[in-house]
Protein backbone atom coordinates (compact mmCIF):
# COMPACT_ATOMS: atom_id res chain seq x y z
CA UNK A 1 0.00 0.00 0.00
CA UNK A 2 1.46 3.51 -0.71
CA UNK A 3 2.58 5.21 2.37
CA UNK A 4 2.07 8.97 1.10
CA UNK A 5 -1.73 8.54 1.23
CA UNK A 6 -2.22 6.27 3.94
CA UNK A 7 1.23 7.19 6.00
CA UNK A 8 1.50 7.87 9.82
CA UNK A 9 -1.07 10.74 9.84
CA UNK A 10 -3.98 10.35 11.45
CA UNK A 11 -6.61 10.19 8.86
CA UNK A 12 -4.38 8.16 6.87
CA UNK A 13 -4.05 5.61 9.90
CA UNK A 14 -7.88 5.86 10.63
CA UNK A 15 -8.24 5.02 6.93
CA UNK A 16 -5.99 1.97 6.57
CA UNK A 17 -7.68 0.49 9.64
CA UNK A 18 -11.34 1.26 8.09
CA UNK A 19 -9.80 -0.88 4.82
CA UNK A 20 -8.20 -3.98 6.85
CA UNK A 21 -11.38 -4.12 8.96
CA UNK A 22 -14.02 -4.49 6.03
CA UNK A 23 -11.43 -6.92 4.70
CA UNK A 24 -11.24 -9.11 7.13
CA UNK A 25 -15.17 -8.81 9.20
CA UNK A 26 -17.51 -6.42 6.21
CA UNK A 27 -18.89 -3.26 6.97
CA UNK A 28 -21.51 -4.31 9.46
CA UNK A 29 -18.59 -5.06 11.75
CA UNK A 30 -16.35 -2.17 11.39
CA UNK A 31 -17.31 0.39 14.45
CA UNK A 32 -15.68 3.19 15.65
CA UNK A 33 -14.34 1.43 19.03
CA UNK A 34 -12.62 -1.13 16.65
CA UNK A 35 -10.78 1.35 14.20
CA UNK A 36 -9.45 3.58 16.95
CA UNK A 37 -7.96 0.38 18.57
CA UNK A 38 -6.81 -0.70 15.60
CA UNK A 39 -5.55 3.04 14.35
CA UNK A 40 -4.27 3.51 17.71
CA UNK A 41 -6.41 6.70 17.81
CA UNK A 42 -8.98 8.21 20.46
CA UNK A 43 -12.83 7.61 19.15
CA UNK A 44 -13.43 11.83 19.31
CA UNK A 45 -10.60 11.79 16.33
CA UNK A 46 -12.35 9.41 13.92
CA UNK A 47 -15.46 11.46 14.71
CA UNK A 48 -13.73 14.96 14.33
CA UNK A 49 -12.07 13.55 10.70
CA UNK A 50 -15.10 11.43 9.45
CA UNK A 51 -18.42 12.96 11.13
CA UNK A 52 -20.28 10.08 9.75
CA UNK A 53 -19.89 6.51 8.59
CA UNK A 54 -20.50 7.23 4.80
CA UNK A 55 -17.87 10.07 4.84
CA UNK A 56 -15.37 7.40 5.95
CA UNK A 57 -16.31 4.77 3.63
CA UNK A 58 -15.60 7.12 0.61
CA UNK A 59 -12.79 7.94 1.89
CA UNK A 60 -11.48 4.86 2.02
CA UNK A 61 -12.75 3.77 -1.34
CA UNK A 62 -11.58 6.94 -2.82
CA UNK A 63 -8.15 6.66 -1.35
CA UNK A 64 -7.34 3.23 -1.49
CA UNK A 65 -7.53 3.73 -5.45
CA UNK A 66 -6.14 6.99 -5.88
CA UNK A 67 -3.13 4.75 -4.08
CA UNK A 68 -3.75 1.77 -6.95
CA UNK A 69 -3.83 4.02 -9.46
CA UNK A 70 -0.97 6.09 -8.39
CA UNK A 71 1.27 2.55 -7.82
CA UNK A 72 -0.09 1.03 -11.45
CA UNK A 73 0.65 4.07 -13.37
CA UNK A 74 4.22 4.43 -11.97
CA UNK A 75 4.47 0.87 -13.37
CA UNK A 76 3.07 1.31 -16.76
CA UNK A 77 5.46 4.19 -17.25
CA UNK A 78 8.59 2.36 -16.42
CA UNK A 79 7.10 -0.72 -18.73
CA UNK A 80 6.54 2.07 -21.02
CA UNK A 81 9.76 2.56 -22.02
CA UNK A 82 10.54 -0.62 -23.23
CA UNK A 83 7.99 -0.10 -26.24
CA UNK A 84 5.94 -2.97 -25.25
CA UNK A 85 4.17 -5.21 -27.79
CA UNK A 86 -0.05 -6.59 -27.25
CA UNK A 87 1.64 -9.66 -26.04
CA UNK A 88 3.95 -8.51 -23.45
CA UNK A 89 1.13 -5.90 -22.15
CA UNK A 90 -0.90 -8.79 -21.60
CA UNK A 91 1.53 -10.87 -19.57
CA UNK A 92 2.80 -7.61 -17.67
CA UNK A 93 -1.29 -7.64 -16.53
CA UNK A 94 -0.75 -11.39 -15.81
CA UNK A 95 2.08 -10.81 -13.30
CA UNK A 96 0.47 -7.98 -11.43
CA UNK A 97 -2.47 -9.45 -10.48
CA UNK A 98 -0.75 -12.50 -9.89
CA UNK A 99 2.10 -10.68 -7.72
CA UNK A 100 -0.73 -9.30 -5.42
CA UNK A 101 -1.92 -11.34 -2.51
CA UNK A 102 -5.52 -10.48 -1.79
CA UNK A 103 -4.85 -8.81 1.81
CA UNK A 104 -7.72 -7.48 3.58
CA UNK A 105 -7.09 -4.10 2.28
CA UNK A 106 -7.38 -5.29 -1.30
CA UNK A 107 -10.67 -7.75 -0.64
CA UNK A 108 -12.11 -4.38 1.52
CA UNK A 109 -12.83 -2.39 -2.14
CA UNK A 110 -14.98 -5.30 -3.58
CA UNK A 111 -16.90 -4.89 -0.04
CA UNK A 112 -17.37 -1.36 -0.71
CA UNK A 113 -18.81 -1.35 -4.61
CA UNK A 114 -20.91 -3.53 -3.28
CA UNK A 115 -22.16 -1.46 -0.43
CA UNK A 116 -22.47 1.46 -3.44
CA UNK A 117 -25.14 -0.18 -4.56
CA UNK A 118 -27.24 -0.09 -0.71
CA UNK A 119 -25.77 3.03 -0.09
CA UNK A 120 -26.37 6.24 -2.95
CA UNK A 121 -23.27 8.46 -1.01
CA UNK A 122 -21.18 5.84 -1.76
CA UNK A 123 -22.11 5.98 -5.94
CA UNK A 124 -20.49 8.81 -6.72
CA UNK A 125 -16.63 7.46 -4.62
CA UNK A 126 -17.60 4.36 -6.10
CA UNK A 127 -18.35 6.10 -10.27
CA UNK A 128 -15.00 8.33 -9.77
CA UNK A 129 -12.78 5.09 -8.92
CA UNK A 130 -14.30 3.21 -11.52
CA UNK A 131 -13.37 6.38 -13.86
CA UNK A 132 -9.67 6.20 -12.56
CA UNK A 133 -8.92 2.71 -13.28
CA UNK A 134 -10.88 3.62 -16.77
CA UNK A 135 -8.60 5.98 -17.20
CA UNK A 136 -5.52 4.86 -16.62
CA UNK A 137 -6.26 1.93 -18.93
CA UNK A 138 -6.80 3.70 -21.96
CA UNK A 139 -3.97 5.98 -21.14
CA UNK A 140 -1.76 2.30 -21.71
CA UNK A 141 -3.76 1.54 -24.70
CA UNK A 142 -3.24 4.45 -26.18
CA UNK A 143 0.38 4.32 -25.78
CA UNK A 144 0.40 0.55 -27.18
CA UNK A 145 -1.22 2.06 -29.83
CA UNK A 146 -4.97 0.09 -29.53
CA UNK A 147 -7.37 2.06 -31.27
CA UNK A 148 -10.73 3.71 -29.72
CA UNK A 149 -9.05 3.24 -26.12
CA UNK A 150 -11.89 4.84 -24.48
CA UNK A 151 -14.02 2.97 -25.39
CA UNK A 152 -12.43 -0.63 -24.70
CA UNK A 153 -11.16 0.87 -21.22
CA UNK A 154 -14.34 0.33 -19.30
CA UNK A 155 -14.85 -3.73 -21.12
CA UNK A 156 -11.10 -4.47 -19.87
CA UNK A 157 -11.51 -2.99 -16.55
CA UNK A 158 -15.01 -5.40 -15.92
CA UNK A 159 -13.53 -8.14 -17.43
CA UNK A 160 -9.78 -7.87 -15.19
CA UNK A 161 -11.88 -6.94 -11.83
CA UNK A 162 -14.25 -9.97 -12.72
CA UNK A 163 -11.47 -12.36 -13.01
CA UNK A 164 -10.04 -10.62 -9.92
CA UNK A 165 -13.07 -11.44 -7.62
CA UNK A 166 -13.10 -14.92 -9.34
CA UNK A 167 -9.77 -15.65 -8.16
CA UNK A 168 -10.90 -14.36 -4.85
CA UNK A 169 -13.33 -16.53 -4.45
CA UNK A 170 -12.13 -19.66 -5.87
CA UNK A 171 -8.66 -19.25 -4.69
CA UNK A 172 -7.58 -21.11 -7.41
CA UNK A 173 -5.34 -19.02 -10.54
CA UNK A 174 -7.20 -17.31 -13.65
CA UNK A 175 -5.42 -16.97 -16.86
CA UNK A 176 -6.30 -13.34 -17.10
CA UNK A 177 -3.14 -13.00 -19.89
CA UNK A 178 -4.85 -14.47 -22.19
CA UNK A 179 -8.35 -12.81 -21.84
CA UNK A 180 -6.45 -9.36 -22.04
CA UNK A 181 -4.79 -10.30 -25.04
CA UNK A 182 -8.26 -11.66 -26.84
CA UNK A 183 -9.66 -8.26 -25.60
CA UNK A 184 -7.47 -6.33 -27.21
CA UNK A 185 -6.78 -8.39 -29.99
CA UNK A 186 -10.56 -8.34 -30.93
CA UNK A 187 -10.77 -4.51 -30.49
CA UNK A 188 -7.93 -4.10 -33.26
CA UNK A 189 -9.36 -6.64 -35.39
CA UNK A 190 -12.57 -5.26 -35.48
CA UNK A 191 -10.82 -1.56 -36.12
CA UNK A 192 -9.28 -2.86 -38.88
CA UNK A 193 -12.07 -4.83 -40.44
CA UNK A 194 -14.17 -1.10 -40.13
CA UNK A 195 -11.48 0.37 -42.04
CA UNK A 196 -11.81 -2.05 -44.42
CA UNK A 197 -14.96 -1.67 -45.08
CA UNK A 198 -14.91 1.94 -45.27
CA UNK A 199 -12.49 1.27 -48.04
CA UNK A 200 -14.72 -0.94 -49.73
CA UNK A 201 -17.74 1.45 -49.52
CA UNK A 202 -16.07 4.32 -50.45
CA UNK A 203 -14.13 2.16 -53.41
CA UNK A 204 -18.08 1.13 -54.60
CA UNK A 205 -19.52 4.50 -54.61
CA UNK A 206 -16.56 5.97 -56.50
CA UNK A 207 -17.23 3.31 -59.10
CA UNK A 208 -20.66 4.30 -59.43
CA UNK A 209 -20.15 7.62 -60.34
CA UNK A 210 -17.52 7.36 -62.53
Amino acid sequence: MVVSAMGTDVRGRIVAATLHLIGTDGIAAVTNRRIAARAGVSLGSITYHFPTQSDLLRSALTTFVADETTRLRELAQEYRSRDPSLVDAAALTEQVAEDLSFSAERIAPFELYIQAGRDAQLRDAAAQCWSAYDALTATILTELGVPRAESIAPTLVATITGLQLRRLATGGAVDIATSVLHLVRSAVSADTAGDDAATDHTTVATTKTT
